[in-house]
């Protein structure tokens, strides 16, 4: 990993870096506490370009931080400073066409849209992972949130130092990533927009359902892509917290059904989401 740049906030500390040429940023708490104990990782997932995702990462990144945690992303493949995707561009081309003729998108369009990308995405960020987790202001358990919900599915299934994720239903799923999400373990939060123009709420409902975590709980929220409630991430935070911290450190904090699905819908007001 080279360090290319380090920006200093009042509560966290903000270093660029790269890893065989993938730019990805890391924030760290400033608290005393982070000086001598290291920090439980959350890695934040986003739609693509780092530069222009930077405000709502940063704002993420600081719920971390005011929870006890260090937070870090990679740019995607195909977005940013990357090399774009020729095929990927045609998939997305592809969709966009269905969508505005009002026609089912098909399988073989969500294939090649989001498959390369996950094919691609994984191998980096568990690269990125263990050189995040050599420093010793890092440490685990780790949690996967928001961003490409397909590629938070691959990484709980794949990447065993994942303890916990909180994914955002806001895009297209491939039935494979589907059937993977059956020997998903790990305890998962998944929001849902229900009117969400760009996402097909029933198969959004379809991967909740295939999840194989006993533990797992869907929060369903009126309104569309952007309108994530801002008590979500308060909840996110709760959850992420009774997962990464140890039981004595969270012993009052409540404390969600486990064994069974839980759905609830409220409404929206704009607020900074997982993406």
């Amino acid at each position: 990993m080279r360090l290319r740049t380090e920006q200093r906030h009042d509560d966290l500390v903000e270093t660029a870096f790269s890893l065989d040429d993938v730019p990805g940023i890391l924030w760290t708490p400033t608290t005393p506490a982070a000086a001598t104990t290291p920090s439980p990782l959350v890695l934040l997932g986003h739609p693509g370009d780092l530069s222009r995702m930077h405000p709502r990462l940063l704002a993420r990144a600081r719920s971390c931080v005011a929870a006890g945690f260090a937070a870090a992303t990679l740019e995607l493949p195909g977005t940013g400073e990357r090399p774009r995707h020729p095929g990927v561009d045609r998939a997305r081309a592809d969709l966009r066409r269905a969508v505005r003729a009002g026609e089912p998108v098909p399988d073989d369009v969500v294939d090649r849209l989001v498959l390369p990308l996950v094919e691609q995405a994984a191998p980096e960020w568990r690269a990125a992972l263990d050189a995040l987790l050599a420093r010793p202001d890092l440490c685990g358990p780790v949690a996967w949130s928001g961003g490409n919900i397909s590629l938070g599915v691959r990484m709980a299934v794949v990447e065993p130092r994942i303890a916990a994720a909180v994914l955002f239903a806001g895009s297209y799923v491939p039935r494979a990533i589907v059937e993977e999400a059956r020997t998903v373990t790990v305890p998962m939060l998944v929001l849902l927009q229900w009117d969400d123009e760009g996402n097909d709420r029933q198969q959004a409902l379809g991967l909740f359902e295939a999840l194989g975590s006993r533990e797992k709980t869907l929060h369903a929220n009126i309104g569309g892509h952007t309108g994530v409630p801002a008590f979500e991430g308060d909840d996110a935070a709760r959850f992420l917290i009774r997962h990464l911290r140890p039981a004595a450190e969270v012993s009052s904090q409540p404390i969600s059904p486990g064994d069974r699905p839980v759905t609830r819908r409220n409404a929206s007001a704009n607020a900074p989401g997982l993406r």
